[in-house]
């Protein structure tokens, strides 16, 4: 019988609390941070160097000449796949990460804590938890594929609604880059819960990460986005060029990473890496200390209205 968890694993929220703090999370950052990714999508699947063609043209295209409220409007394609995703994502990830790691520990808690002691072994247990959250995330990976499609190459998919694209290309089309997919979240969910409890653990000492504050789950978002990100983003990189090609293109990732050495150099891998911490971590800060905060907070509403 796996022994009781250490008041670092929390006190365990409902799932209602869990979907709607995580799901409204997904909302506000869609509603705010749509743009931004479409930015961070075509930064890193312009193969050419910025200086030949510029910023403006990578990031507004055929907008790129057009009015301030044109290239606005233009940083918003795929809205439609966007909310389906971003949403269903953010319940997942971080409605499902708690799951996972009462699973873990219930079933390898005591290892965990044998093996690395008790404040190393629940910060494993978070992180280890978060990688398997990242694994899973694979299944919703036709809804990213088409998303990222209509942000860097909407021709593609122009006139065609989703049933017309499984009809015309087949389901497999949309899990082009599965394996890459579940190798980039494998590491940077990791990364992302794991450098989130080091930061609540050291940092703030904190014996309860569901008792952070605002301000703690804010500066624990932020080491854990910026640690995510860094350790994803070769293999990021690789399954962009992958999701955004034709459908009919047979380019694995394999090919794609050689003629990235050989053309581009090996910093390729690392191609947006500022700007996307910049433009893409504050999203992801800000999803993550929305979810931190408010699944707490939906659980203490719904132990006064037993929902």
């Amino acid at each position: 019988m796996s022994p009781p968890a250490d008041g670092r694993l929390g006190k365990r929220e409902s799932g209602t609390a869990r979907i709607l703090g995580s799901g409204a999370s997904g909302v506000a950052e869609l509603l705010v941070f749509h743009p931004v990714d479409t930015v961070a999508k075509r930064l890193m699947s312009n193969k050419s160097a910025i200086s030949t063609i510029g910023l403006n043209n990578i990031i507004f295209r055929k907008a790129a000449e057009a009015s301030v409220s044109t290239k606005f409007l233009s940083l918003f394609p795929g809205l439609g796949y966007a909310a389906g995703y971003k949403i269903a994502q953010r319940v997942y990830k971080f409605g499902g990460q708690p799951y996972f790691r009462d699973l873990i520990d219930k079933n390898g808690g005591g290892w965990f804590r044998d093996t690395f002691g008790k404040k190393t072994g629940g910060m494993l247990m978070h992180a280890t938890a978060g990688s398997l959250t990242g694994i899973g995330e694979v299944v919703l990976l036709p809804l990213d594929v088409l998303k990222i499609k209509m942000q860097t190459n909407p021709d593609a998919i122009r006139g065609r609604g989703l049933f017309k694209l499984i009809t015309d290309e087949g389901v497999a089309s949309l899990y082009r880059g599965w394996g890459w997919t579940m190798a980039r979240n494998a590491p940077g969910s990791f990364a992302l819960f794991g450098g989130s409890a080091v930061t609540k653990e050291y940092l703030f000492q904190l014996s309860d990460y569901s008792s952070a504050t605002w301000t703690q789950n804010f500066v624990a978002s932020i080491a854990g986005a910026v640690a995510s990100i860094t350790v994803a983003a070769p293999l990021d990189v690789v399954k962009t060029r992958i999701q955004n090609a034709n459908f009919n293109s047979t380019v694995g990732g394999t090919a794609i990473i050689r003629e990235m050495i050989r053309t581009e150099g090996v910093g390729a891998f690392f191609k947006g890496l500022t700007p996307k911490i910049l433009v893409v971590g504050p999203k992801l800060v800000f999803s993550y200390t929305l979810a931190q905060s408010l699944i707490p907070f939906f659980g203490k509403y719904g132990d006064k209205r037993d929902f």
